[in-house]
């Protein structure tokens, strides 16, 4: 994949209807916005200034620049800004549906008024909701590094906010610092109260932290990248219908994954697993999901009709309630097919 600008995506990609269900909040701040925010905040700085804020060399690093592009965000009016603006780009590539990643785990550690915080998610959500006609479900991530104790705390207010589109929880993080099975009393916690549980898992580690994500009955994989070490765990993702969310640039500019070459995603496609593709930071990766689908059919040999069937696999997979599925499913049905 070159370093160049994203290849224009064809009109059918762009008029497919998608869902997009592995996006971090934070990591769509576009860099425009970012310098609004700081000025605003009454720091004095230069769009080169935080454009520098977006470099990394590996997934180490990438982590620390995610932590130096949120230190901005303070206030509640912030994560409305950053809300809104992510469902007006959603909108531009006819993603009718998101299932966003809030990195709640980062604003604890920070010793944030989360409560007050949420409040601007909510109203940036609404707003969204209203002027752009997106669906937005939040799914509150933990930072596996800081534990399970500081996990559990996240996944509470999870359950706080469960009348407010808040569907799910999460577990991102440095796999290697903090394999699945610590966290199976905080996972057991959000299932028990009626939460819907995701992972990050085989990203940078090996398969066993994706079985141990299915331990955690994790009804979605983030990423799963190294599952294909595994033909066992490969089967056991097709057989069981367990998506895995599929993010191409992703783990290519974390050097999770060396060259595009050795991507598993056509083959987890030819084996049944249930694809979905995904942005994951798109910011800071330089994508975005119609980037993904494009990429995808360039490069994996993936026909528009493939793609709308990955397409149909990110609404089958979503959080979504039954009757909600099914209209976006039918409006995916009625959208023009290739030619």
């Amino acid at each position: 994949m070159s370093d160049g600008p994203p290849k224009r995506p064809s009109q059918f990609l762009l008029s497919l209807p998608k869902a997009e269900l592995h996006l971090h909040l934070e990591g769509s701040i576009e860099p425009h916005t970012l310098l609004e925010l700081k000025r605003h905040h009454g720091i004095s700085s230069s769009l080169k200034d935080v454009e520098a804020l977006y470099t990394y060399t590996d997934f180490t690093s990438f982590l620390m620049a995610f932590k130096a592009v949120t230190g901005d965000l303070r206030t509640a009016e912030d994560y409305e800004m950053i809300t809104y603006e992510l469902m007006r780009r959603l909108k531009e590539e006819n993603v009718l549906h998101a299932e966003v990643y809030v990195s709640v785990g980062v604003c604890l550690w920070r010793k944030q008024d989360f409560d007050a915080l949420f409040e601007g998610l909510d109203r940036g959500r609404a707003r969204g909701e209203k002027d752009f006609g997106i669906s937005l479900l939040w799914i509150f991530d933990a930072v596996r590094q800081f534990g399970a104790d500081a996990a559990k705390k996240v996944f509470e207010l999870a359950v706080r906010y469960r009348d407010r589109h808040v569907i799910g929880i999460g577990v991102g993080g440095d796999e290697l610092k903090a394999p699945p099975e610590l966290f199976r009393e905080a996972y057991a916690y959000a299932e028990s109260n009626g939460l819907r549980l995701t992972a990050h898992a085989g990203e940078t580690a090996g398969p066993d932290s994706v079985w141990g994500a299915l331990n955690l009955h994790a009804e979605r994989i983030g990423h799963g990248l190294t599952a294909i070490q595994d033909a066992e765990l490969v089967e056991e993702l097709a057989q069981r219908q367990i998506p895995v969310e599929i993010c191409i640039t992703s783990n290519l500019r974390t050097g999770a994954c060396k060259s595009l070459a050795e991507h598993p995603v056509r083959e987890y496609f030819d084996h049944g697993v249930m694809i979905n593709l995904n942005s994951d930071d798109p910011t800071m990766f330089g994508t975005s999901l119609l980037n993904e689908y494009q990429i995808a059919q360039d490069n994996f040999g993936f026909t528009d009709e493939h793609l709308r069937e990955i397409a149909r696999n990110s609404f089958e997979a979503s959080f979504l309630p039954a009757e909600k599925k099914l209209q976006f499913l039918n409006l995916l049905d009625a959208s023009p097919v290739a030619r």
